[in-house]
């Protein structure tokens, strides 16, 4: 009896795990391209993780995202490391290798970049400082990519300020810390605002900041997705900005993974960004 090919399985980990678009997305990109195989969401608890990772590959599953809270416990279980993801201290894709090996790699770094390209194609990271709010995980992939890009400057700002001094200690003298009070005063001259907090997401208090210094003409963008336009960018367009959603973040960021499990480099284009919308 012939045997018949195993139908590649990938998904998505996280605790709670019913608020991902990733299945939307992924979902979307096997059926355009016609691609027998399948993405699933899994809500795992932080003590199931190394069991969950560990079964999955003999279930069929060829990877996994992950997500919070489990980016940097999948980093430590995973055999091989990427550069990036070791730098960034967290993992957001996994690649399940022959013998039961985890390769982990983080894009969200390389999905902040190609949506900023896509969406705000004339900004270079040469062009002037970029500020940034917030100094979680995602800050960590941002300032690690934003640094490979060439950029001169990043102010950053954080509620709790030692953790903005963690990341200039790690990252360098190009990192410049600022007191969250005076965090508006990051603005003056910068050609990139960003906001990595989750400040502004349906549900959480909005970014209370002023934006009185905000260049006319910089580019402002915002990780948060929900909703996609958010105070701050409202605002921010308001005064001149040329504005780009965090939508195309999570998008560009499932590409690389989308294609080792299953061999197809995916676009981005207006019909992944309806999809995962369900428009």
């Amino acid at each position: 009896m012939t045997e018949l090919p195993r139908i590649p399985l990938a998904g998505v980990i996280g605790h709670p795990i019913a608020h991902s678009r990733s299945p939307q997305l992924h979902g979307h990109w096997l059926a355009r391209y016609g691609i027998k195989g399948h993405y699933v969401p899994m809500d795992v608890a932080p003590d199931d993780l190394p069991q969950a990772l560990a079964m999955l590959p003999k279930l069929g599953f060829v990877g996994v995202n992950v997500t919070i809270p489990h980016k940097e416990a999948a980093l430590k279980l995973a055999h091989v490391v990427t550069d990036r993801a070791a730098l960034i201290g967290a993992a957001n894709t996994l690649i399940f290798l022959k013998e039961g090996k985890i390769y982990a790699d983080n894009t969200d770094g390389v999905g902040f970049m190609s949506n900023l390209h896509q969406l705000a194609p004339k900004w270079q990271a040469t062009q002037g400082p970029a500020a940034l709010f917030g100094a979680g995980g995602a800050a960590r992939a941002i300032i690690a990519a934003l640094i490979e890009a060439g950029i001169p400057e990043i102010r950053i700002a954080n509620r709790t300020r030692l953790r903005a001094e963690v990341l200039q200690a790690d990252f360098g003298a190009r990192v410049v810390v600022y007191d969250w009070l005076r965090a508006g005063d990051m603005l003056q001259g910068a050609a990139l605002v960003i906001n990595a907090t989750s400040l502004g997401m349906t549900g959480k208090p909005d970014l209370r900041l002023p934006l009185d210094q905000l260049e006319v003409g910089a580019v402002a963008t915002d990780l948060v997705y929900t909703p996609l336009m958010t105070p701050f960018l409202i605002e921010a367009q308001s005064r001149g900005a040329h504005i780009v959603d965090g939508l195309g973040m999570l998008l560009h960021q499932g590409a690389p993974g989308f294609e080792r499990w299953f061999g197809q480099r995916p676009q981005v284009d207006d019909a992944t960004r309806s999809a995962v919308l369900g428009q």
